[in-house]
């Protein structure tokens, strides 16, 4: 995000907007609304050691950057394309080969059959699919805080899905005592006539890079059933999960894992997954939804004309997955490499005097604690951690402020998995901006 942004726009651009204004939409006007919030959109890396030193290191990508090179490769060595590819042609060898990768890696109680899974083009996409299949506008989806920031354009944008927030927060939002929290929003979203359609949680949780407990998992499992709601489990990051020697660490559990039977009804449960966190491949637009719910697939299926994958992304995939013995060597050494980059970046946040939550193991990031360095002096922004992004910025380092949504101020997420000398340049330039007098 460069300074641009907030700069005020000229008094011809401002007719021109209206002039413009006039020939779209009313949902559309409301939409590019979201396109202006402040800070919404993360800023790129344009930091080079050698050809570009001053340019800026970015914390805020969710993207494992250590294994990016491996999946090209594979894809450069192992994939050819054929006629169907191109053409209108379907088939279910990518839900046979998805099935396959999650029943080694999810371990579902119950079988995961090629029917139960519905691909679509990108995870964001299955959000918009499952705001239209689940909610009418006015509904509502719940979530705990923090949590990803995304969720509101993906429900919100088109399908106008309001979302919620449980009041809960990073030490406590993946423990059994959280279920009181969603209770309390339950409730006050009755009493003001909002109608909670489905609660979404993402397990392992982004941003604090932690597992659920099992017990939450049976409880959230308890709970929608109780008030008759949808329960997605977002398991993107399943495989980046490692050993971080941490001994608050949770192990994760996929709630396919965990028997249903006397907990909630299968119509209910609802789990995504997709490839751009685990296969570093964010780029090929992938996304699955595994459930049993015959009306929720019908209802996706209504949608699919507008959100098929494209038949070369399939193939991609499908070789990535079937090839078992490479994916198996693959997830491995990103579990390694991970591990690595987290205890790298752990080392230089504790030399560098940043806190952060401990008990991480999983996902790309830590979440860091610069609340006690939050500035006085706005700087024209709208609250101190915008002014605190504005200045690390400013120093050649971007954090992205208030995208997780969470209840106090001054966290940051601090995506690592990066060439460790541009982790450690980026914690020295976050330093420089704390210590700064």
């Amino acid at each position: 995000m460069d300074n641009s942004t907030y700069s005020l726009p000229s008094d011809a651009s401002i007719h021109l907007d209206i002039k413009m204004a006039a020939r779209t939409s009313a949902r559309s006007q409301a939409t590019a609304e979201f396109l202006s919030a402040p800070w919404r959109f993360a800023t790129r890396q344009t930091y080079d050691k050698d050809t570009n030193p001053d340019g800026v290191i970015s914390f805020a990508l969710a993207e494992n950057k250590l294994v990016v090179q491996d999946v090209q490769d594979f894809v450069n060595r192992n994939v050819t394309f054929e006629s169907n590819d191109f053409n209108y042609g379907t088939t279910d060898r990518f839900p046979r080969a998805l099935a396959a990768h999650l029943t080694e890696y999810l371990h579902p109680y119950l079988p995961i059959q090629p029917e139960h899974i519905r691909s679509t083009s990108s995870c964001t996409a299955l959000h918009d699919m499952l705001a239209w299949a689940m909610a009418d506008p006015g509904d509502a989806i719940l979530l705990n805080r923090p949590i990803y920031g995304r969720f509101e354009l993906d429900f919100t944008n088109r399908e106008q899905v309001k979302i919620l927030y449980a009041d809960t927060d990073a030490e406590t939002c993946l423990k059994v005592s959280a279920i009181q929290k969603y209770e309390e929003a339950l409730a006050d979203a009755a009493a003001s006539g909002i109608h909670v359609r489905a609660i979404l949680i993402v397990n392992p949780n982004n941003p604090l890079g932690q597992c659920y407990h099992r017990n939450t998992l049976m409880e959230l499992m308890k709970l929608c059933q109780r008030h008759q709601i949808h329960l997605i489990s977002d398991e993107v990051y399943a495989c980046s999960v490692f050993d971080s020697d941490e001994p608050e660490a949770t192990p994760f559990t996929s709630m396919l894992s965990i028997d249903p039977r006397g907990l909630i009804d299968l119509d209910l449960l609802h789990v995504e997954y997709g490839f751009a966190k685990d296969f570093a491949a964010g780029g090929m637009k992938l996304g699955a939804l595994v459930s049993r719910s015959r009306p929720i697939l019908r209802a996706m299926d209504s949608l699919m004309r507008f959100h098929t994958p494209s038949g070369p992304v399939l193939n991609m995939a499908c070789a990535l997955l079937e090839d078992r013995a490479w994916c198996r060597a693959y997830i491995d050494t990103m579990r390694t490499r991970t591990r690595a980059a987290h205890a790298h970046a752990t080392e230089q946040l504790r030399a560098a005097g940043v806190p952060f939550l401990p008990g991480s193991n999983a996902g790309f990031f830590l979440w860091i604690d610069l609340s006690g360095h939050l500035p006085a002096d706005l700087d024209g922004e709208e609250n101190a951690e915008f002014a605190f992004a504005k200045k690390a910025l400013a120093a050649g380092v971007f954090v992205q402020p208030r995208e997780e949504h969470a209840n106090k101020p001054g966290w940051f997420r601090l995506v690592y998995t990066q060439d460790p000398a541009i982790v450690t340049e980026g914690i020295k330039r976050i330093k420089s901006v704390i210590t700064a007098k």
